[in-house]
């Protein structure tokens, strides 16, 4: 598998994400060396439509340090740029310490983490009752 790509978002606008928690994250991917890609805020982004995203989507495994899975998939997905599912695995750093996200994206390896709507398989009519 290829090292995947990382994406650092900075929640510039909403502010959801913990100050303390992001400015660690973003200290040690720059410390670490390691390229990555980091943007003011993903939101901003799909709402403009920046064609980044689609790159990103198109790029192979990424990993995404940022907030929930369910809305990041959303947001690359409202402006066409479907992630991958079993190739992109994201960070939340609403809910994970900075170690926790840090060891994630240090990691060769691809946790794939992101919700995949399931279809209900085709169910045989029932027979109704005679009366």
């Amino acid at each position: 598998m290829d090292k995947p790509a990382i994406l650092y978002c900075h929640c510039q606008y909403a502010q959801v994400v913990p100050k303390e928690v992001k400015d660690a994250v973003l200290r040690r991917l720059c410390e670490s060396g390691v390229a990555f890609d980091a943007v003011a805020d993903l939101c901003e982004m799909s709402a403009r439509r920046d064609p980044a995203l689609k790159q990103l989507a198109a790029s192979g495994t990424v990993k995404i340090a940022a907030c929930f899975p369910r809305a990041v998939k959303g947001l690359f997905h409202q402006c066409d740029a479907d992630l991958v599912p079993d190739k992109t695995e994201v960070l939340n750093m609403r809910a994970l310490t900075a170690d926790e996200i840090c060891a994630r994206l240090a990691s060769d390896d691809l946790l794939p983490n992101l919700p995949v709507r399931e279809t209900k398989a085709a169910q045989p009519a029932t027979p109704k009752p005679e009366a």
